[in-house]
């Protein structure tokens, strides 16, 4: 039994069973349909959407029995032969295979035979780009005016070499990358029409992996079939693609917000034992990056095969500033990573330099630079022992009240004030940042947020915060981290009121200063709206 692979077996045999391309479906319908034929078509695009095959549907259009159509009947015997590749009028050649203008001429000399057993005589020339300037010369003649039962169709993906005495003598049509989403569909309708199992997600994986390319997919989708033996899984998929899993990118973008260099290279050792693509993974870190960054900017955006709650969390963490910079890190590392002596130094060097870039605090200081201090606040002392007023032999007795342990302050007014002294970073800082006390007590602490910023809270971060508050203070506590409505500002709002004050108070005072009303009124200029930044 002779196998046929799928890119060959579901090839559209017709306009209407072509996925995408509808801008080049439109026009040559309706040029069909009012015998506005040109003689010369150019179809560019890259590898897989479709070009020769249009050129294949629009000769069976051409010279199917029933007429000249748009809809080919695919019964007559030219449609059948044009479909198995026996039709005698349709010449296809491969340009890359035949440069010489000695192979031109040999070509161009049938040019003036009519037709055998068509209506039109069809040129099909795949990669034209690959003809020498000679050979486009030649051609040049016989394309400007052929004969009436001449016509030529053209392929190429890179248009750009092509003469331009060539493309001005052609009508040319961009077929363009399919989204993943027509691919993900068109492998769905393959498979169920093959009646074989599949998960939606492994088609999406496939879809992206192809790249806009129809016939990449369907490759993808033959190895994919003998790889799972038929039953198309997730995880066969991630297994044949060498593709990275969410989790660990999401656990590297973690890592490099809370700056934790030895978290990232315990994941690069994983993503190693793995054998997991380091080019991928980078490709995979961009574009989380991106997604992050629209987050940033479009509050409803399309988050692809990605967490959409994790997306706004990081979002929140990190600055724009940062993911543009971590964004343009990793983009110029995937460029370099061939130069590395290893995908894995190259890969570690690019996070390690992420690191080395210092992200921007998320809470700003709340303290000026003179008076930082990495010693806990003392806390206060509920009592002093009173001193005697006459000197005597006994020793001094001090209240036991004076000696106890030290107690917690009063947490609801100092929050504020201790929180930079928790020395807490990333996201976690960011959490404690959007936090107020709701309650307190000697063994426990209770802090509410905003439910609009329940995205930073998880466990982990929960666990963070509740040891930076032992550490300080220096006793057990159970810390638990509520949502709900707030009654008072948080640091953080109070940090970004408290800046936008400054930034007011230091625009009123430039707005006031004499040099600068001279300037303005001199030269007619303007101070332009947010150009003055803290320095």
């Amino acid at each position: 039994m002779n196998y046929q692979v799928l890119a060959r077996k579901w090839r559209p045999d017709s306009f209407e069973t072509l996925v995408g391309q509808s801008h080049v479906i439109r026009a040559l319908t309706n040029a069909l349909n009012n015998q506005r034929l040109h003689h010369a078509y150019l179809f560019t695009g890259t590898r897989g959407v479709g070009k020769t095959t249009f050129g294949r549907i629009l000769a069976k259009c051409l010279n199917c029995e029933i007429g000249i159509t748009s809809k080919p009947c695919n019964q007559c015997s030219s449609c059948k032969a044009i479909t198995s590749g026996r039709f005698i009028d349709l010449i296809e050649v491969d340009a890359a295979s035949r440069t010489k203008v000695e192979d031109t001429r040999e070509l161009l000399e049938n040019v003036a035979y009519a037709p055998t057993s068509g209506r039109f005589k069809v040129y099909l020339i795949d990669e034209v780009h690959m003809l020498s300037t000679h050979s486009f010369n030649a051609l040049l003649k016989t394309l400007e005016e052929p004969p009436p039962h001449v016509k030529f169709f053209l392929a190429t993906t890179d248009p750009q070499k092509l003469p331009i005495t060539v493309l001005s003598r052609c009508l040319q049509f961009h077929l363009k990358c399919l989204a993943p989403e027509l691919i993900t569909q068109r492998l769905a309708d393959i498979l169920q029409q093959e009646n074989l199992p599949f998960e939606e997600e492994a088609l999406t994986r496939l879809a992206y992996a192809a790249e806009g390319s129809m016939r990449d997919a369907l490759s993808l989708l033959d190895q994919a079939i003998a790889f799972s033996n038929g039953n198309i899984s997730v995880q066969d998929i991630k297994m044949m693609l060498s593709t990275i899993e969410a989790t660990y990118i999401y656990e590297i973008l973690d890592a490099l917000a809370e700056q934790h260099a030895q978290n990232l290279i315990a994941l690069t050792h994983s993503l190693a034992e793995k054998s997991i693509d380091f080019t991928n993974a980078l490709e995979e870190l961009l574009s989380l990056l991106h997604q992050i960054a629209i987050a940033q900017f479009v509050k409803e955006s399309d988050v692809g095969a990605w967490d959409k709650d994790k997306i706004q969390q990081f979002s929140r963490a990190l600055s724009p500033e940062d993911v543009q910079l971590f964004y343009q890190i990793a983009l110029i590392g995937r460029k370099d990573l061939p130069l590395a002596p290893t995908p894995r130094i190259g890969f570690e060097m690019v996070l390690l330099r992420m690191l080395a870039f210092h992200p921007s605090s998320i809470i700003p200081p709340t303290k000026n630079a003179d008076q930082e201090n990495k010693t806990p606040i003392a806390p206060k002392i509920e009592s002093r022992p009173e001193v005697a007023e006459h000197v005597s032999d006994e020793p001094l007795k001090v209240p036991a009240s004076a000696v106890t342990t030290k107690t917690i302050p009063n947490l609801t007014n100092d929050w504020q004030e201790i929180l930079p002294h928790l020395n807490l970073t990333g996201m976690t800082a960011a959490l404690a940042s959007h936090c107020v006390v709701k309650k307190m007590t000697n063994d426990e602490i209770v802090l509410a947020i905003d439910p609009t910023r329940a995205v930073l809270l998880n466990k982990k971060q929960e666990e963070r915060v509740g040891q930076a508050l032992r550490d300080y203070f220096q006793r057990s506590l159970q810390l638990t981290i509520q949502t709900g409505e707030l009654h008072m500002d948080t640091p953080a709002a109070r940090d970004q009121h408290e800046q936008s004050q400054r930034k007011s108070a230091a625009e009123e005072s430039i707005q006031k200063d004499p040099n600068v009303q001279k300037m303005i009124e001199m030269f007619d200029a303007k101070i332009l709206p947010g150009s003055i930044e803290k320095t």
